[in-house]
């Protein structure tokens, strides 16, 4: 099942969605790594290659799950969920959306904003252009800020939601986290039952 229905999410939407997670906490340790002054130049400047590509390929995902959730229904609130954390969850939805897109362009305008102009290989494969922002150590440094400020936004987003869905799994015992794993969206042994009953012919009547 490719698209979302009423049964729960289809493969397009948790495939963009844990791709994401796995970007976002790849780019988190990178950055965190590549900041470090006592590593080898050489290896520092291959970690920040590494971290725009990653960075580069996280912002095209983002554009694709920000297309993708506006045209593409949501299914139902899962059981057992109340109005206000059905409202609190679309609403993080909302702002990893908003951070997911945010946070790489602030990235990139980084690079475009050193004065070193330092191209960006995208995996060695082509260079990226640099954005029409000024060049000038200012500049640079209030992206860089904008860019860690924005990055550290998503990562405390990530961690309380990450806690809300392990929460409602273990705690709860609800379907929230199974959903987003594939396993909402297929009816359970009693719906199967339910629906193998529902097939059966009916008893033919007596004439008499």
């Amino acid at each position: 099942m490719l698209r979302n229905s009423e049964s729960g999410f289809g493969s397009v939407t948790i495939v963009l969605h844990w791709t994401m997670a796995l970007l976002i906490l790849g780019l988190m340790l990178i950055g965190f790594l590549m900041r470090r002054t006592e590593i080898d130049p050489a290896l520092q400047f291959s970690l920040y290659q590494w971290h725009k590509s990653f960075g580069f390929t996280a912002l095209g995902l983002a554009l694709v799950r920000a297309i993708w959730w506006l045209v593409e229904r949501s299914p139902p609130p899962a059981p057992g969920l109340r109005p206000f954390e059905h409202v609190a969850a679309g609403e993080a939805h909302r702002m990893l959306i908003i951070l997911g897109l945010a946070t790489p362009l602030a990235g990139w305008a980084v690079a475009s904003a050193s004065t070193l102009n330092i191209p960006s290989f995208y995996f060695n494969i082509v260079v990226v252009p640099h954005l029409p922002v000024p060049q000038s150590e200012s500049s640079e440094a209030f992206w860089a800020f904008a860019h860690a400020l924005l990055a550290y936004a998503m990562l405390a987003l990530v961690v309380v939601h990450a806690a809300a869905a392990l929460y409602h799994q273990f705690i709860r015992g609800d379907a929230v986290l199974k959903r987003m794993l594939g396993a909402g969206s297929r009816p359970s042994d009693a719906d199967a039952a339910d629906v193998r009953e529902a097939m059966k012919p009916l008893p033919e009547g007596n004439d008499s």
